[in-house]
């Protein structure tokens, strides 16, 4: 049994090697990968805006809440 375990891991890693090897030398999926990246971070860049202008409008809210309760 473990002579099989043996086997199925030696596989793997040369299968993953394979891979890995042809991907990395696949200008096509280069490509891919930087316009991937690019979009993930405009997309992390629109978010953390995002984020920052709600926050700024809660603090406003937050204030005029105030500001109306106090009335």
């Amino acid at each position: 049994m473990a002579g099989g375990n043996f086997v199925n891991r030696v596989m793997s890693y040369l299968v993953n090697e394979l891979l890995v090897n042809s991907l990395a030398n696949s200008p096509t999926f280069q490509r891919f990968a930087v316009r991937t990246s690019r979009r993930i971070e405009d997309i992390s860049v629109k978010a953390a805006k995002k984020k920052e202008e709600l926050a700024e409008q809660v603090k406003d809210l937050s204030k005029n809440f105030e500001s109306f309760k106090n009335q």
